[in-house]
């Protein structure tokens, strides 16, 4: 772009900012493509296999860390966040009710992939139009949101729009963590932002409070272990020594955000698209469960829950109810779904069928002692 000089890049870059801030992004930044120095971090995660499953991950090595390898010509990132956190989010209150699922906070409302994906294209439509009152040359643009081999959180914490917590995802002081990320690949010279100063400080609150302990180190997260994954990605059985650990989390995980202390300042989203649909918030494990297929896909049109497919609902639900109490309507619901999907969710079915039934023997057990002691202090005979 030989015609722009540096004060038509400078304008442009505040143009920029503000056309994204009119879009709905509550922060717009701008990183160069230098992030070799997080190539060996990256490596050494993959080497310790902490991807799981997520060949993807391997696969696309360190083009993750090269902008340039995955769109050539790219000379810079316009980083973008956007809140998601919803009024009325009741956290504590669901994770409090165990016979409730609990749903990760961002996957409520519309698939935030498809929001911001279309505000990004639209932002980068606004730069092309604006340069070609300008230049002739052809501007190129990308939008990305959490759908290839890009560092995103490395790429927000280069754009000042935060620091990279302990529990690797992106913290801005102003904001908290509830919000979503997306970047716009260009070929402009944009002039950059400056990182932000580190905050977590001595903190490890989210590496304590994590149920699976998945946060093995500050800044290092084993996804074998994280409920995120686990829900989401893993198309395997779950593993029964951390299915105790996941509750009633049946889709994601905000435990590691919930004790952040920098959530104290989040904002609640403007964003309409993002407030929590009746259908899943605050529902009955039950009732969840009792969803049949087309049922499912009905109530999350347009969700990011449903690319998880049927099979994974079920089988995540079903390891919900083995942690819920005593239910003789969960275990009537988990008898009737048993063969209806597939072998692995009956695996599933299985073990939270053995849970309840436990429960419910060890009920019996307790009402038989107290009947006992009961008895003992009337002196009474002990079949009394």
């Amino acid at each position: 772009m030989s015609a722009i000089n540096s004060i038509d890049l400078v304008e442009l870059t505040n143009n920029i900012k503000a056309w994204g801030m009119a879009l709905g992004f509550q922060q717009v930044g701008i990183s160069d493509i230098d992030l070799h120095h997080h190539e060996a971090h990256l490596q050494a995660w993959l080497d310790a296999g902490y991807h799981g499953d997520m060949s993807f991950m391997e696969s696309h090595g360190m083009k993750r860390a090269r902008p340039d390898e995955l769109v050539p010509g790219t000379l810079r990132v316009i980083s973008v966040r956007m809140n998601y956190l919803p009024p009325d989010a009741s956290f504590a209150k669901h994770l409090n009710s165990p016979d409730i699922g609990y749903i990760s906070r961002y996957a409520l409302g519309r698939d935030y992939h498809k929001v911001l994906r279309k505000r990004l294209k639209q932002l980068g439509e606004k730069i092309t139009n604006a340069l070609s009152e300008i230049d002739s040359s052809t501007t190129q643009y990308r939008p990305f949101v959490d759908s290839a081999p890009v560092l995103e959180h490395a790429i927000a914490e280069k754009a000042g729009i935060g620091w990279t917590g302990k529990h690797s995802l992106t913290i801005n002081k102003e904001a908290g963590s509830w919000f979503f990320l997306g970047e716009l690949f260009i070929n402009l010279p944009l002039p950059v932002d400056k990182p932000v100063e580190e905050n977590c400080g001595s903190c490890t609150a989210c590496l304590t409070i994590c149920p699976t302990n998945a946060i093995v180190a500050p800044y290092k997260v084993d996804a074998r272990r994280c409920i995120s994954y686990l829900t989401i990605e893993s198309d395997e059985d779950i593993p029964e020594s951390l299915r105790p650990l996941m509750g009633n989390r049946i889709y994601g995980c905000d435990d590691c955000q919930l004790i952040c202390p920098w959530n104290r300042y989040a904002d609640v989203t403007t964003e309409a698209d993002f407030h929590p649909r009746q259908a899943l918030h605050g529902q009955s494990l039950n009732t969840l469960f009792s969803w049949s297929e087309e049922t499912f896909l009905k109530n999350t049109e347009g969700s990011p829950i449903r690319r998880i497919g049927y099979e994974k609902w079920q089988r995540n639900i079903a390891v919900a109810l083995g942690n819920a109490p005593f239910n003789e309507t969960s275990i009537s619901l988990l008898k009737e779904k048993r063969g209806m999907v597939s072998d692995r969710v009956d695996r599933h079915i299985n073990w939270a069928l053995d849970q309840q039934l436990n429960r419910k023997i060890d009920i019996q057990e307790n009402r038989q002692q107290k009947r006992l002691i009961r008895a003992v202090e009337k002196g009474l005979p002990r079949d009394a």
